[in-house]
């Protein structure tokens, strides 16, 4: 317990950063009208490969016996990857809504 007090202690500004971008994130998310959906869904994508790779390369430089860290950049590798393939499902089925129907 004492260590968690130590460690929270230690990176409290942090700490108030996250929690105010996790509040400031909501809200820019709510105030998005459905006509911006497909390019910041693009936007979207991007990100999540720069959050592939960035996965990839703490797990290239993680301890090979530290399995916490394998395990959780996998995870990060899987569902990243999992939203950009997700991601292009979706605007792939959005644009084909603005094509002409024969």
């Amino acid at each position: 317990m004492n260590l968690l007090i130590e460690f929270i202690r230690d990176n409290i500004q942090i700490i108030y950063i996250l929690i105010l971008s996790i509040f400031v994130g909501v809200e820019v998310i709510k105030s998005i009208p459905a006509v911006l959906h497909t390019p910041l869904m693009s936007g979207a994508n991007a990100l999540s490969g720069v959050v592939i790779v960035g996965a990839i390369l703490v797990m290239l430089h993680s301890d090979p016996n530290d399995y916490l860290a394998l395990s959780l950049g996998f995870l990060a590798v899987v569902l990243g990857i999992l939203n950009v393939v997700g991601g292009f499902a979706v605007t792939h089925r959005m644009l084909q809504m603005f094509k002409k129907k024969k």
